[in-house]
């Protein structure tokens, strides 16, 4: 793992950057298959990190970085339920995109790592590379169990609001600030540490090679 701060920064912030892009870009999309163009025409289904990067987020994550695993947000996709051709079942469906492309770069960069550790142990880069790979796998478990977490404005609170039979869309956005006080307690009460060593370490190690 990188032994000072800067590299920390350096070899997360590219990692973090593809993360959050793909996760609001699925959102975008998902919802534009399913009949909302509204990401589209607000010009966020797009690569570019500048159409998604949240100034809070960002500097979050700056800060994050420095202490190990860098975890910040993006500016979240708009999106119009109503839009939806079946706004019950696709609002989830968009909703899970998000957290589905943050597995799908979990796999990738796990799947990356075992083919270095096989086969380009020999390259002058491999340790770099295996770090690289190791924050993208990380990075992205947690980007993904964060997102599900049944917080307003997380994408876990919408879902878990369709599930338990709520139907108004402004429901999260009216419930996000209470939603944002649960998350600082979470934070400054240790409760965050917890999450990390519970949920995300042991979904990460299941990706890793043994030993790693």
């Amino acid at each position: 793992m990188p032994h000072d701060r800067l590299s920390a920064i350096i070899v997360q912030l590219p990692i973090f950057l593809l993360a959050i892009v793909l996760h609001e870009l699925a959102h975008g999309y998902s919802a534009y298959l399913l009949g909302d163009d509204t990401a589209k025409r607000a010009g966020r289904l797009t690569l570019s990190p500048l159409a998604h990067l949240d100034p809070v987020g960002s500097i979050v994550f700056l800060f994050s970085a420095l202490y190990g695993i860098g975890f910040g947000w993006a500016r979240p996709v708009p999106v119009v339920t109503e839009r939806l051709r079946n706004p019950s079942r696709d609002e989830i469906i968009v909703t899970l995109s998000g957290p589905a492309a943050n597995l799908a770069q979990a796999l990738a960069w796990a799947v990356l790592l075992r083919l270095i550790l096989a086969f380009g142990l020999a390259l002058p880069f491999a340790q770099a590379l295996i770090i690289f790979c190791y924050m993208g796998v990380a990075v992205n478990i947690l980007l993904m169990v964060f997102n599900l977490l049944p917080i307003p404005p997380l994408d876990g609170s919408h879902v878990a609001l369709r599930l338990l039979g709520f139907r108004d869309p402004y429901l999260v956005r009216r419930l996000a600030p209470l939603g944002f006080v649960v998350l600082f307690l979470l934070v400054s009460t240790g409760g965050f540490g917890w999450f990390f060593v519970h949920l995300v370490r042991p979904l990460v190690a299941l990706l890793l090679p043994p030993g790693l």
